[in-house]
């Protein structure tokens, strides 16, 4: 695919001629959930310690396949793992990434009041400014969705946008606000892919996840489509899934393949964000996504 080709009816439009662009980012949830909410994680201590293995070994891993490839990425991240690896997850704003929130411990944000939604996100806001000398201006909603009024209290909270909905494949404007809309859909979640544990819920792994290669065509194949209209691709990756050591082979080999043209904006959701907030301005893109 060649910058001369020209997109599809509906395609964004990128800075510095780009065609497409794609918003790397991971969940790194540690063990945080249902199972911590509750307390009941303690009871099968092999649960904290798969989720542990994200921040405390996958996430160098991660960290170097970006910094191979000269990729940036946002990581979602509970205001818990941040307390509880301070300095694996100072890496990540060391080298140049993003975090951004994902709550404190996970929590359902469907189940929670507004009041306790803000509670939550002053919480994680103190830990990441105390610990990472910054604050996040991206959301993703831990729980995959939200009440009607979270968007508003949102922007009443100084974030720029959200990477939690499905709707689209581009960017867009949450009705009544400039909260912006990143949309990472399901297809690009490794969840899907090699962690279908529903039945029996543990181990992981087994003959309930799709092949290697399988899963490597499937992304290639969802880039390719992205790439063709000029989207915008996101992702949800977890390091304590996908970064395991095999596995981190196809990240690698995605990598590959979607930086060998040129006309490819590998950027930030931060970044995204701002840029769709430019165009707005310039171009009249309000409208787009809805």
């Amino acid at each position: 695919m060649t910058q001369s080709q020209s997109p599809k009816v509906g395609a964004a439009v990128w800075p510095e001629g780009y065609r497409t662009a794609v918003a790397l980012a991971f969940d790194l949830d540690g063990p945080t959930g249902d199972a911590m909410l509750t307390g009941t994680i303690w009871d099968k201590p092999e649960y904290f310690s798969q989720g542990a293995y994200g921040p405390w070994r996958a996430l160098d891993r991660i960290l170097g396949l970006l910094k191979d490839h000269g990729l940036p990425a946002t990581f979602f991240t509970p205001a818990w793992v941040v307390e509880t690896w301070p300095q694996q997850c100072r890496r990540i704003v060391e080298q140049g990434h993003e975090i951004a929130h994902h709550g404190y411990m996970h929590e359902k944000y469907w189940d929670l009041t507004l009041a306790d939604q803000r509670r939550v996100i002053e919480t994680s806001q103190r830990i990441f400014r105390e610990v990472l000398g910054t604050t996040a201006i991206g959301f993703r909603t831990p729980s995959g969705d939200w009440r009607p009024e979270t968007p508003a209290l949102l922007e009443e909270m100084g974030f720029h946008y959200s990477s939690s909905m499905r709707g689209d494949d581009r960017p867009y404007y949450h009705p009544g606000g400039k909260l912006i809309e990143i949309p990472a859909r399901s297809d690009m979640d490794d969840y899907a892919s090699l962690a279908f544990t529903t039945n029996p819920d543990w181990p992981s792994g087994g003959d309930r996840i799709a092949s290697y290669e399988l899963t490597l065509d499937n992304w290639t194949r969802e880039f390719d489509g992205y790439h063709a209209e000029g989207l915008c691709l996101s992702t949800i990756f977890h390091p304590k899934v996908v970064g395991k050591p095999g596995r981190a082979t196809l990240l690698d080999r995605w990598f590959q393949h979607m930086t060998e043209g040129e006309d490819v904006w590998f950027a930030t959701s931060r970044d995204v964000a701002s840029w769709w907030r430019q165009t707005e301005t310039s171009h009249g893109n309000r409208g787009l996504g809805q």
